[in-house]
């Protein structure tokens, strides 16, 4: 399916924020995706990830996560420096604000005329994984994708410890994780306390485990893995197909 691409600005708690929007061109009315990135914001990586998912028949909006400190615009480079840039700029800002920004895109998808308002998703990579799940606590969400979410059992995302792991029990939708097993990032152990977690609360949820290293979906990286990331996308599209085209 074609696409069409545009960005909006929404005003959080008064700093301009960002979207990226990419949807399908066809005239008609789509489900909604809250997409985040990982710390790099939205650089050619991350925008063909967006476009992909679009192209399936979704609204996808993805916010710049560091508004409040990057000019608008803003892509860090994926190196050693725009690592550093981007964890600093993650650590600086609260918990709170990561919420907020999440709200404001779910009422922008809820009162956009060609979404279909109750058929609204989300999906995020590494620390956009993290925020996916938080974004899964919010009522409209109807299905979460979290592609090596980092952060969840030791409470990393920002300034401040998350509460994350401890409320578990408000997704009430079911959840797709998606793992490296050579990811240093998340160890074994720290997936399986997520699994647990959603285990003990009841959640419905899946989650697959690739022979692959941290940020194994983005293309511009020596991480890559073409094949665990075409079959991760497979599964994505799948789920996201029975959660939200049903």
């Amino acid at each position: 399916m074609q696409i069409v691409k545009r960005n909006i600005e929404l005003r959080v708690e008064d700093s301009l924020m960002r979207v990226y929007i990419a949807s399908p061109k066809p005239v008609g009315k789509y489900p909604g995706i809250v997409f985040y990135s990982d710390i790099y914001q939205l650089g050619d990586a991350i925008i063909r990830l967006i476009n992909y998912l679009a192209s399936f028949g979704y609204i996808v909006a993805a916010p710049e996560i560091f508004h409040r400190i990057e000019p608008v615009g803003s892509v860090i480079e994926p190196n050693d420096l725009g690592r550093m840039r981007g964890n600093d700029n993650a650590r600086k800002t609260l918990i709170s604000q990561y919420d907020a920004d999440t709200r404001a895109v779910i009422d922008f998808l809820k009162n956009d005329s060609s979404v279909i308002n109750d058929r609204i998703g989300t999906l995020g990579f590494c620390i956009g994984g993290h925020l996916a799940f938080r974004a899964a606590f919010e009522r409209e969400i109807d299905a979460a994708v979290c592609c090596y979410p980092t952060g969840i059992p030791s409470g990393k995302l920002g300034k401040g410890v998350a509460d994350t792991i401890h409320r578990v029990n408000e997704i009430k939708e079911e959840i797709l994780l998606i793992f490296g097993t050579e990811d240093p990032h998340i160890s074994e152990h720290d997936r399986h306390i997520i699994i647990h977690a959603l285990e003990n609360a009841k959640v419905p949820h899946q989650f697959f485990c690739y022979e692959a290293e941290h940020t194994f979906m983005r293309d511009d990286g020596y991480r890559y893995d073409a094949v665990a990331a075409t079959s991760a996308w497979e599964q994505i599209t799948a789920f996201l197909e029975r959660k939200l085209k049903r």
